[in-house]
């Protein structure tokens, strides 16, 4: 598995359920060092999936730089003899109104989310089309065109858009090489660093789930066939549920918790 952005919250996750069903992991990151506001870097990351039984690789670098991305798909072939997996996951936000958003933070979602999303899938592709049996999944929304969406921050879901529609796009393209291609989505506010740095954060975790929600959906997306498991804009809960859990207690959120963006 190849995954951009996994030293904390849902990248991370997604990389445990992985290991603990004994992947190898090559991470994409740019945090070397400790951030000041949020815990774990791509090294912790490492030392965490090795214990929850996988194996890791840190590749220090930016999923919005082409040498990068081939970087990390050429460490998971050095390393692990192929790829069989890439999740894109990295992604910025800013969701402030048109006439306040900086242009500045319009390309950082442009160039991680959108070209981010290109450069690493497009990276592993050759190493994916070898495998026989392999997947992509962008951590990306069902395309919803209601008004509540398409005017609450424009900006932000244009570029999460364009996420799920690169991936609906390569279902398709990638379908005689037996290369499923998913998206996955939060049903609720996941409990990460960032919703607990926001102003009302501690109030927020409180109706969130545990980030190990996506971890497991994912990690069940990932186990099904390639061929019958391509096209599809999941989201978290129902996979779980689709794959017989009864009670999502476990992961916390309350008795209501907060219903993520972009769905009604």
């Amino acid at each position: 598995m190849v995954i951009s952005g996994a030293s904390r919250g849902i990248g991370l996750a997604i990389a445990l359920s992985a290991a603990a069903r004994g992947a190898n992991i090559v991470l994409l990151a740019k945090t070397a060092q400790p951030h000041p506001k949020l815990p774990g870097t791509v090294h912790t990351a490492v030392a965490e999936i090795e214990a929850a039984g996988g194996k890791a690789v840190a590749v220090v670098g930016d999923v919005r730089n082409e040498a990068d991305t081939q970087r990390a798909a050429q460490t998971a072939v050095e390393h692990f003899g192929g790829i069989d997996i890439c999740v894109n996951n990295a992604s910025a936000i800013a969701t402030e109104p048109t006439g306040q958003l900086p242009v500045k933070r319009f390309d950082l979602m442009q160039e991680i989310n959108v070209r981010g999303t290109f450069l690493l899938t497009q990276a592993c592709l050759p190493h994916l089309r070898e495998s026989g049996e392999s997947h992509v999944l962008t951590i990306s929304p069902p395309l919803n065109l209601s008004p509540r969406w398409l005017g609450a921050h424009p900006a932000y879901t244009q570029s999460k858009y364009a996420m799920t529609l690169m991936a609906l796009g390569w279902a398709t393209e990638f379908a005689d090489w037996a290369i499923g291609v998913n998206c996955l989505w939060p049903q609720t506010y996941i409990a990460t660093s960032a919703v607990a740095n926001m102003p009302d954060g501690s109030e927020l975790l409180n109706s969130a789930r545990d980030p190990r929600i996506m971890g497991d959906a994912a990690a069940e997306i990932l186990s099904r066939p390639a061929a019958h498991t391509t096209g599809n804009c999941y989201i978290d809960a129902q996979v779980l549920i689709e794959s017989g859990v009864r009670d999502l207690s476990e992961y916390g959120g309350g008795t209501r918790p907060i219903p993520d963006l972009f769905l009604d």
